[in-house]
């Protein structure tokens, strides 16, 4: 089946198979990149204002990537884990996230999920773990990043940034948005994450 996004997931595929990376590599290798696609009701979402920003921001290997998604952001569905009385309502106003594909992404595919993450400036996003490894590929730079029980770090645009399995990460924008590709494999793609000692259904 063809449908409208199918160029926005050739744009997916085309920047992940630009990174030099070898675990991106794999990724990409072990992907089944014919899916079929799946009828989903547009969902915008506040955060959604961050991609002009991000489309100033993108380096040139993901602006065809970044400037697509952008136009074609209202007619995409947009999901968040969490609500208001989680993180309250600054966090819901500035985080949003698009599966691409997966379990419940716009194409389907039960074997892996793929998809973009997005937070406004001046947002942390708060420790949690979860059994499936990921791999984030920021597409803005200036965001912090911290893994295990070290600190923040900067990561700047194309950086690939790994999550094993169930090790505690957080993010923490500052003055720029962020907008990131992540992969989700090797567990449960659905699964709950644990953050600060509780369990929440969803995933980043």
């Amino acid at each position: 089946m063809t449908t409208k996004f199918n160029e926005l997931l050739e744009q997916f595929h085309a920047y992940l198979a630009s990174i030099d990376d070898a675990l991106v590599r794999d990724a990409v290798a072990r992907i089944g990149w014919t899916m079929p696609a799946r009828q989903l009701d547009p969902r915008p979402l506040a955060c959604l204002r961050h991609l002009d920003r991000a489309t100033e921001l993108a380096p040139p290997a993901a602006k065809p990537l970044v400037q697509l998604l952008a136009e074609r952001r209202d007619e995409l569905h947009w999901g968040q884990t969490y609500g208001e009385s989680d993180f309250g309502k600054a966090f819901i106003d500035n985080y949003g996230w698009l599966e691409m594909f997966g379990t419940r992404g716009h194409f389907a595919n039960e074997a892996v999920a793929a998809g973009l993450l997005i937070l406004g400036p001046d947002i942390v996003y708060p420790d949690h773990h979860h059994l499936a490894e990921e791999i984030y590929i920021p597409l803005t730079g200036g965001t912090d990043w911290r893994m295990g029980e070290g600190g923040f770090h900067r990561r700047e645009a194309g950086e690939v940034v790994h999550h094993a399995s169930n090790v505690n990460h957080a993010m923490r924008t500052v003055k720029e948005p962020l907008l990131a590709l992540y992969i989700w494999r090797g567990g449960p793609l659905a699964a709950k994450s644990t953050i600060t000692g509780r369990a929440t259904q969803g995933r980043d």
